[in-house]
């Protein structure tokens, strides 16, 4: 059998060099800025926020986010009403194609839950975000102190 010349395996080289383009296209369709997890001390939880970007042209919904420094993280939103302020849980949040979605103080943002390594001010947090109907999005979170805006 002849060996097969570099202009036989150029089809397959480019193929694979567009595949890989395209999943690091895909990839850049959402990016996560600004990302802090306010650190409260003890085993109080922490509040993470951070501005979702989505390049895409395709709405995308966030539905959770997990970390091996927290047992647990949720996403929540602060609300209030009458002047009574007011805490829940949700289930997912929308980002339309070509949009941001800010979580921050009085508004959305992740809860982490049940510290389950130290950590300190100035430390920094792996938090995947996670999709519906996509892959998970690995997030870089600053600690910061509960007092920084």
């Amino acid at each position: 059998m002849p060996a097969l010349s570099f202009t036989h395996r150029l089809p397959t080289l480019l193929l694979g060099v567009l595949l890989l383009a395209a999943g690091s296209a895909a990839a850049a369709e959402l990016e996560a800025t600004d990302a802090k997890l306010r650190l409260l001390p003890g085993d109080l939880p922490g509040a993470g926020y951070f501005t979702l970007h989505n390049n895409g042209d395709a709405p995308v919904a966030l539905t959770g986010a997990a970390s091996e420094a927290f047992d647990k993280v949720m996403l929540h939103v602060s609300t209030e009403e009458d002047g009574m302020a007011d805490m829940h849980a949700v289930d997912a949040v929308e980002v339309a194609p070509d949009d941001a979605f800010t979580f921050a103080p009085r508004g959305h943002h992740l809860m982490f839950m049940q510290r389950s390594a130290d950590l300190a001010v100035g430390d920094s947090v792996a938090v995947e975000l996670e999709f519906q109907h996509r892959d998970p999005l690995s997030v870089t979170f600053d600690v910061v102190s509960p007092a920084e805006r």
